[in-house]
């Protein structure tokens, strides 16, 4: 019986052994890794420009498109528009427009017109060095003396309304409208520049402003393009040019049989209290004039 017994045993032990070849094995469960913490990229560092009014323009640009501009306890949201040089920007019923060259951007800050597409009224004329610290900015090349310089690159000093000098460029006349080419003259010894719309006042004979009729800032030319104020360099003693525009049909809707007489066009430059003046005389109509912005050329306004 024993050997009978020790088979019964072994054969047993077998059994469990093969019975535990043929059982599936438990697949092993995946071990997670931890999740990464969510890190969020740090916010882009405002830049300040400081401005000529003594004030700082605070202006952050989280992406290529995008400007967000700080000015006097209000930020304004803008996004890029097309320009003909350097970048700008127009949202929240303003303007933003710089251009860099030679370790310098320059910056204007203007209000939009009433179509929100032209900034009409300059704000702020701001700078702020773009080289490294401790290299100096290279001098513009000034233009020759009675040439105009090009308005790409780096701007001259904005001018003074107390170095101009106003000139009459002619004009031009058609189905009951009329036109004057005014020029700017730089009478100083340095260039300056030049951007937007002049301030436009008429005064009467007796040299009291004409406070009934309105100067209404226009993109483009009287006989061209809508197009907006670009900036305008001028040499010492060369000229800008814009245009002063009204008509001289009287509008009988509002009561108006005849029309008043200006004898005086006083000028302005955005953000100086100084005035400059001209002799004209004329009689506007309808209670308005129509002031273009500065340009290099007085043909301008020739054909289109």
């Amino acid at each position: 019986m024993r050997p009978i017994q020790a088979l019964s045993v072994v054969g047993l032990a077998a059994a469990l052994t093969l019975g535990a070849c043929n059982r599936d094995p438990v697949p092993a469960q995946p071990v997670q890794a931890p999740a990464a913490a969510t890190s969020q990229a740090p916010p882009v560092p405002p830049v300040g420009y400081a401005c000529e009014s003594g004030k700082t323009v605070t202006v952050q640009y989280p992406d290529t498109a995008t400007a967000n501009v700080a000015y006097l306890n209000q930020t304004y949201a803008m996004r890029t528009t097309p320009s003909p040089t350097g970048a700008r920007y127009a949202g929240s019923g303003m303007e933003w427009w710089t251009t860099t060259a030679n370790g310098q951007e320059q910056a204007t800050l203007s209000r939009l017109g009433p179509n929100q597409d032209v900034g009409v009224a300059i704000l702020e004329r701001c700078s702020r060095p773009t080289s490294a610290p401790g290299t100096p900015a290279q001098p513009m090349p000034l233009p020759a003396p009675g040439e105009t310089a090009p308005t790409t690159g780096s701007l001259a000093p904005p001018c003074r309304t107390s170095q101009l000098k106003l000139s009459s460029e002619g004009g031009d006349a058609g189905a009951g409208n009329r036109v004057a080419v005014l020029g700017a003259q730089n009478g100083g010894t340095q260039a300056c520049s030049l951007n937007g719309y002049p301030t436009v006042t008429l005064l009467d004979g007796q040299g009291r402003s004409l406070t009934a009729i309105r100067a209404e800032q226009q993109s483009g030319n009287y006989f061209g393009g809508a197009t907006g104020p670009t900036p305008v360099t001028i040499a010492p003693q060369a000229k800008a040019y814009f245009d002063v525009a009204w008509s001289v049909v009287p509008n009988e809707a509002i009561g108006e049989r005849t029309c008043p007489n200006a004898a005086t066009v006083r000028v302005a430059l955005p953000g100086d209290t100084a005035v400059v003046t001209l002799a004209q005389a004329f009689s506007p109509c309808g209670g308005r004039v129509r002031v273009r912005p500065f340009r290099a050329q007085a043909g301008d306004t020739a054909g289109g």
